[in-house]
């Protein structure tokens, strides 16, 4: 069973492919709260210092999606679904200017999915 901690919708991978295009690689980094609430930040790939204790969940568009040890002890039990919605995202991330704003979807693993993850 191939189960995936992180995916996107089509409008995100969409927005994703268009800010590789005009920034290069890209990565992303979920917010645990603070300045920009708990969006999925988008930077350029290696623009945000990654701590010892940061999870790399996967990969979305071709880009790395990382959180928090702290957060993911929290969602361990979820898939992220990265979604797209218009409006002004963090003031840190690569979509501000496009108008539109990454956003996190999330829905609780089954109990086949849990154990093929191994949790």
């Amino acid at each position: 069973m191939d189960v995936r901690k992180v995916l996107a919708t089509d409008a995100a991978l969409e927005l994703i492919g268009r800010l590789q295009t005009k920034y290069g690689p890209v990565m992303f980094h979920q917010s645990g709260g603070c300045c920009d609430g708990s969006s999925p930040m988008c930077y350029g790939e290696g623009e945000f210092l990654l701590g010892d204790r940061d999870v790399l969940l996967g990969e979305i568009g071709g880009a790395r999606f990382y959180i928090s040890q702290a957060q993911y002890e929290y969602w361990k039990y979820t898939q992220l679904i990265i979604d797209v919605v218009p409006g002004r995202g963090g003031m840190f991330s690569l979509e501000g200017p496009e108008g539109l704003r990454f956003l996190t979807r999330s829905r609780v693993f089954t109990e086949e999915e849990s154990k093929a993850l191994g949790l």
